[in-house]
Order: structure tokens, then sequence, then C-alpha cells
């Protein structure tokens, strides 16, 4: 299948758009599927969205996004992000009556009521009307349904997230003292966190936890100098990635994930692919992963997350690692392409006639 990805979210970012759907195109091209990705570093103009430089908005996109969709001649298009070029996809296939599927990666209203003084709810307005059109709207968790279900959105189906199970491995676990232990000097146990460190993700929540040992971030962000100012018992080791982000997780004993906005959180899966069990709030994502593994703790929303978190000391590294394997990037490539809105056959070939009859009749300006 010939697959057109339009997000706004892509490199150099890093956050789990990017790194999801890097994982499912090259899972996909393994079965043979060819894409096209469409995203804001490829020459279009481009404005920082307030508040989050590191994100992109591509202006005035829909006028090259068309070019590409002709030039490729998609089987299906996929939108991965709520932005200006999510926008332009989203109204280049309406214009053409062309089938789309789109995502909720992202809890789009509560980030921005985070930074805005904007409600949530005119958040969700936006959002819903965005993704009514889609056939499938792909969401990361049946929790997640739910509350979406409850905003009026439909067309949702759940699709869940895979872990590298080679690359976040207990093996590169690095005892204390053991030389390229990455925790060196500190007092143990470590408990670590691991993310972009922003007002959304709740760090707060970790920083202040009264818990033996010592608190480790590893993360940059737009928070970082303020929380690093005021908590001078937390350890803050700055962003981290690959083998070296994988050997921090291994050498953890608790991985602690305060946040009530994500909607999945691979860092959850990749710290028990590790070993490491997870204590984390009853929110989205953890309450769809943690309950009945025996790898983690749930905290209800304000209660004692410290108390859960020191409760995992005492779980099983070996079941953490069993349970992360049951969760395969191969099978979320597999449900992403199964979600796809391809025009079937016949009408494909249709559709590509008359798009191109259309082409061939639209009048140029001569050339001067």
């Amino acid at each position: 299948m010939r697959i057109m990805l339009v997000t706004d979210a892509w490199d150099p970012q890093v956050n789990g758009v990017v790194r999801t759907m890097k994982r499912v195109i090259e899972e996909t091209e393994a079965m043979g599927h060819v894409w096209e990705i469409v995203h804001p570093g490829q020459g279009f103009r481009t404005m920082p969205l307030p508040t989050y430089p590191e994100i992109k908005l591509a202006l005035f996109a829909r006028r090259r996004i068309e070019d590409r969709f002709h030039e490729f001649e998609p089987d299906a298009i996929h939108i991965a992000t709520e932005g200006t070029l999510g926008m332009a996809g989203r109204a280049m296939c309406l214009m053409v009556k062309h089938p789309f599927s789109t995502a909720y990666h992202t809890r789009f209203p509560e980030y921005v009521s985070a930074r805005l003084p904007v409600p949530a709810r005119a958040g969700y307005s936006f959002v819903r009307w965005f993704h009514k059109y889609s056939g499938k709207v792909m969401v990361p968790t049946p929790s997640m349904v739910k509350e979406l279900e409850a905003q009026r959105f439909i067309n949702l189906v759940a699709w869940t997230r895979g872990v590298d199970t080679n690359l976040f491995n207990p093996e590169r676990r690095i005892e204390e003292g053991q030389p390229g232990d990455p925790f060196e000097g500190l007092p143990r146990p470590i408990f670590l966190n691991v993310g972009r460190v922003a007002v959304e993700k709740n760090i707060e929540a970790f920083a202040e936890l009264d818990v033996p040992g010592t608190k480790v971030i590893i993360g940059d962000g737009p928070q970082r100098e303020e929380l690093q100012k005021r908590y001078k018992d937390v350890v803050f080791l700055g962003a981290k990635f690959n083998e070296e982000l994988a050997t921090c997780y291994a050498g953890a004993d608790v991985f602690v994930f305060p946040s009530m906005t994500d909607t999945f959180g691979l860092v959850v899966l990749e710290a028990m692919a590790s070993g490491t069990p997870v204590a984390a709030y009853d929110a989205t994502g953890p309450r769809d992963v943690i309950p009945g593994s025996d790898a983690g703790t749930i905290t209800p929303a304000g209660g004692n997350l410290a108390e859960g978190a020191v409760a995992c000391l005492s779980l099983s590294r070996d079941t953490c690692r069993a349970y992360a394997e049951t969760y395969s990037w191969r099978a979320c490539a597999e449900a992403f392409i199964e979600n796809l809105q391809p025009l079937p056959a016949p009408a494909r070939k249709r559709f590509w006639q008359k798009i191109r009859l259309r082409r061939r009749k639209k009048p140029t300006l001569p050339s001067l």
C-alpha cells in the first residue's frame, strides 16, 4: 500500500508521536508498504509554536501538500497531528473527497489550557471538529476511547503501542559501584523520571516525593532551569538517547510517571522492558497498562505517589520484563494498517483517472 503521512511532529522533535510513527514506518516498510512523509522540515515557511518553540508550524502549506499528493498518488492518507499541516492535509482530503484516518496522540485541550488562558472545552470543540470526518480516529488506549466518547467523538478505535525489547533490556543494568554506573556516587535506591521537562508533565509531583535514595530526572524542556533551582535534592541529567538512556532505565530501581495528561506514555513500557517497575497516577496510559501486571503500582489522583513508588521496590524485575514483552511494535504496525482508510481498488482507479483528467484540464498561466 502507498501511504501518505501528514504530520506536524517530526525530527528534530523528540516525543511520543515521532517515536511511534518512526517505528510504525520501519515495521510497515518491512511488510512492503511505501510511505510519503510530509512534515514541517521540508522547506515550508514555518513559525515556532508559542510556548513550545521546538514545534514548527508550517504556513501556507495546502498547495504543496496537494502537489505531493498528486505526485505520490497514495492509496491511503493518515493525518497524525492537529497542527497547521494536519489542517491543510484534512482540507485537501475533503476537497478531493479522499478518505483519511487520524490519530489522537496528545491531550491537545489540556496542553493548551496548561499554557494559555484557553478553557479545555474550547480545545475539545476544535479537536472534535478536526477528527469529525476521519474514517478512523486511532486512540492509544481503551480508557482514552471512553473519555473521547464522552466528549462526543466518533469513529474511535483503540490502537496500542509497542516497545523495543532489544534496546530496553535488563541486561544493560550496571550495579552500584561497577564501571559505567550511570548513577555513580548517588545514594540508592534510584527513583527515575524520563521525559520532557514541561508544565504538562506534572514533574513537581515527582520532585516533591518524600522517598529514600535519590530522585533523578532525564530530559530537557522549558521548565528544567526553573525546577533545577527549586529542587536542590533532585539530580537533573539532561537529555539522553538510545543505549545511554536504556542503561539509565535498567540501572534505576523504580520509574515514576506523574503525568496526568499523556495519552499513553511510551516511557512506561520502556522502563518495564528494562526490568524497572513503574509507579504512576491513575490516568490514561498507566491505568490501561499497569493494573494486573505486577509490574507497577497505581495511585489515585491526589493520592500518595511516594507510597506507591516505595512499594515498587519489592516487585520482581523479571515480571516487569516479561510483561513488557507482550507489547510488540509489529502488532502495533499491523493494527495501524488495518485502521487505514484506503479507497477500494475499483474506486481507486476511477478516482485517480478523474484527478489526472482534472489536472490536465486545469488552465496554466503562460510563461513570461
